[in-house]
C-alpha cells in the first residue's frame, strides 16, 4: 500500500494513502544480523486443490498474506506477492490425480513471476488437504531459488510443522500461529539461523543429522491484542481488482466485494476445530470505529458495494455488534455485508437482528453442527439449540439470508444421533432458512479430535492419501465417516438424505424461492444464497480452462 493502487488493481481502483501516512505500526522486529535497509521479500498463495465434483470452492482473496505484505512494507520491505489464484482464476489444471483440480497457475508460472533477486520467500498453506500442491511448489521454489529463505505459515504448517520441516522438506523456517510480528522478525534476522531459532512461534529446519525440527524448545505463538495498531491489508500487492469485478470472495456474490477481518481468534475450544491450536482461544476485537474507516476506505478506493467478514467468530459480545451497526446508520453508508463463517446466536436477539438488517446485513451463517444434545457436548460445541432457532426466527424476519452448516460422521456418533440432526434440519427449513451445508466430519491437523483419533491409530500414516482424504467436506461423491457405528455408505446416504430434506422442505413451504434460484444462477450478475452460489461456480469450473500441467 506504499504504491498507487492503480499499478496493479486496474482501472477501477483510486489511490489509497500510503501505510506510513496512515496506521502507526506497533511491531518491533529484533535487530537485524544481515545489511541495513529492506529485504526483497516474495509472499505466495498457492493454487487451490479442488474437487472436480465439488459442491462448493470459494475463490477469495488472500486476507492473510495481505496482512503479512502490510506489516512488511511498513517495516521498508520490498514486497512482491504472487496470487496463483487470483492470477489464473479461469485455469483448472490436472494435478495428478484425476479427482481434483489444480485451481490457478501451475508452480512453474508462480515460479517465472519472481523476482530473481528475492531473499526471502514467505508461501502460505492454510489447508492440510492442499499440502500435496503445496509440497509441489516448494520444491519448484527452492530448485530456481536455492539461496532465498523459504518460509512456510498457516493453519497446516501451525498444525504440523513437523511434517513441513521433515527429512528431505526444501522449507527453511516455520511461522507458528499470527503472523506478522514473526514474519517481520524472521525477514530481519534471515542471515542468523541461531536468532531465528529464538523467536516466539518460529521453527527452524533441523541441521544436518537431525531427522525433524526440535520443538520442545520453541517459544509459542504470542497472540496480539493491539488489533487496531496493525497496517492495513496491502491490496496493492495482490490482484484485487479479479476478484472485485468477478464478485468473487467468502460470502455470496452480492457485487463488488471485499474481504475485512474486524476480530481474531474464538473463544471456544470444539473439538473439531484447529483454532485452539492457531490462535488459542483469545478472542480479540479491533474498534467498531476502525473497522468501519476500513470499510469507507474500501467503499471509496475500490468502490466496493459489499463486504464479506473473514473472522472466525464474529459476532461474540453484543455490545460490539450493536456498537458497529449503530455506527454504520450514524453514518448513514450504504452497502451490504455478509457474515460467512458463524456466528453466536447468543448474541441475536430480536432487536439486534432488526439492527443488522437495517445497517445492511444481508448473509449470516450459524453453526450449530449437529441437532444432538449428546453430540455436541462430546465435540465440546456449547450452544442451545432451542435458542439458536428463535435466533435464526428473528433473522429471517429481518431479511436475512441465512444458512446453517452441519458436521456428520463425527467419532461416536449414532444412527438415532444422525436422525436427531435430519430432524433438527427438517425444523429449520420451517423457520425459513434459506441454506444448509451438511458436511462429513474430516479430521484436521490441529484439532483435539485429531490428536485422538491419531492416538488411537486411526490415522496412521500422515501421507498424501491422507491429506487429500480431507478435501471431501465439498464432494457429495466422497463420504467417510469417522463414526464406529455408521458405514461410509450410510453416512453418504444421510448426507444427500439430510440436503435434500432441508431444501425439499424449504421449498414446499416457500416456493416462490425455486425461481429465485433459477434467476439468479442463469440470468443475474449476482446471488443471494451459498446455493445460487455453489450452482455459479460449478458452471465456472465445467467452462474453465481445462488443461495439463505446465
Amino acid at each position: 500500500m506504499g504504491e498507487d493502487v492503480e499499478s496493479t488493481a486496474g482501472s477501477d481502483v483510486l489511490t489509497e494513502p500510503s501505510v506510513d501516512t496512515r496506521v502507526a505500526v506497533r511491531l518491533s522486529p529484533a535487530p537485524s544480523s544481515g545489511p541495513v535497509g529492506g529485504a526483497k521479500v516474495a509472499l505466495v498463495r498457492p493454487p487451490m486443490l479442488v474437487p472436480r465434483l465439488a459442491i462448493t470452492a470459494p475463490t477469495c482473496p488472500p486476507v492473510g498474506l495481505a496482512y503479512l505484505a502490510g506489516a512488511l512494507v511498513a517495516h521498508g520491505h520490498d514486497v512482491t506477492a504472487i496470487d496463483a489464484v487470483g492470477e489464473a482464476p479461469d485455469q483448472f489444471l490436472d494435478c495428478g490425480d484425476d479427482r481434483f483440480w489444480s485451481h490457478g497457475l501451475s508452480a512453474a508460472e508462480v515460479v517465472e513471476r519472481l523476482p530473481a533477486d528475492v531473499e526471502v520467500i514467505g508461501v502460505s498453506c492454510m489447508f492440510s488437504h492442499e499440502w500435496p500442491l503445496c509440497r509441489d511448489l516448494l520444491e519448484h521454489l527452492r530448485a530456481r531459488f536455492p539461496e532465498a529463505l523459504l518460509v512456510v505459515g498457516g493453519e497446516h504448517a501451525t498444525a504440523l510443522p513437523e511434517v513441513v520441516l521433515a527429512e528431505g522438506s526444501v522449507v527453511d523456517v516455520v511461522v507458528a500461529g499470527e503472523g506478522e510480528r514473526a514474519v517481520c522478525s524472521v525477514v530481519a534476522n534471515r542471515y542468523d539461523r541461531d536468532a531465528l531459532a529464538q523467536l516466539p512461534g518460529v521453527l527452524v529446519a533441523p541441521r544436518s543429522g537431525a531427522t525433524s525440527p526440535s520443538t520442545a524448545s520453541v517459544a509459542p505463538p504470542v497472540r496480539e491484542l493491539a488489533v487496531d495498531d496493525f497496517a492495513r491489508p496491502a491490496w496493492d500487492r495482490f490482484p484485487i481488482a479479479t476478484y472485485l469485478d468477478r464478485g468473487m470472495g467468502f460470502g455470496v456474490h452480492r457485487g463488488r466485494s471485499m474481504p475485512i477481518v474486524a476480530t481474531r481468534g474464538c473463544p471456544y475450544q470444539c473439538t473439531f476445530c484447529s483454532s485452539p491450536r492457531m490462535w488459542t482461544t483469545r478472542w480479540v476485537a479491533r474498534s467498531p470505529a476502525e473497522v468501519l474507516d476500513e470499510i469507507e476506505t474500501y467503499l471509496r478506493v475500490y468502490r466496493a458495494t459489499n463486504i464479506d467478514f473473514y473472522d472466525l467468530t464474529a459476532i461474540v459480545h453484543r455490545s460490539w455488534i450493536v456498537a458497529f451497526c449503530e455506527l454504520i446508520l450514524e453514518r448513514g453508508l450504504d452497502f451490504t455485508w455478509q457474515l460467512p463463517s458463524g456466528t453466536r446466536s447468543e448474541a441475536i436477539d430480536g432487536e439486534v437482528a432488526d439492527l443488522l438488517g437495517r445497517a445492511g446485513c444481508r448473509n449470516m451463517s450459524y453453526a450449530p453442527e449437529s441437532g444432538s444434545p449428546a453430540v455436541l457436548k462430546r465435540i465440546k460445541k456449547k450452544v442451545d439449540l432451542d435458542r439458536m432457532k428463535q435466533s435464526m426466527r428473528a433473522s429471517v424476519r429481518a431479511k436475512i439470508n441465512c444458512k446453517a452448516n452441519i458436521i456428520v460422521g463425527l467419532p461416536g456418533e449414532t444412527h438415532r444421533e444422525v436422525l436427531e440432526t435430519m430432524r433438527f434440519c427438517a425444523s429449520v427449513a420451517v423457520l425459513g432458512l434459506h441454506d444448509l451445508s451438511i458436511t462429513p466430519f474430516s479430521p484436521y491437523p490441529g484439532t483435539e479430535l485429531f490428536d485422538q483419533l491419531r492416538a488411537e491409530g486411526r490415522i496412521p500414516e500422515l501421507d498424501d492419501d491422507y491429506f487429500l482424504s480431507l478435501a471431501a467436506y465439498s464432494d457429495l461423491t466422497t463420504t467417510v465417516s469417522f463414526s464406529e457405528h455408521i458405514s461410509d455408505r450410510a453416512l453418504g446416504r444421510y448426507r444427500l438424505a439430510g440436503i435434500g430434506l432441508f431444501y425439499a422442505v424449504s421449498y414446499l413451504c416457500r416456493p416462490w424461492r425455486v425461481v429465485a434460484v433459477v434467476r439468479h444462477v442463469f440470468w443475474s450478475d449476482t446471488q443471494e444464497s451459498r446455493l445460487e452460489m455453489s450452482l455459479r461456480d460449478h458452471l465456472h469450473r465445467r467452462h474453465g480452462s481445462h488443461k495439463l500441467p505446465v
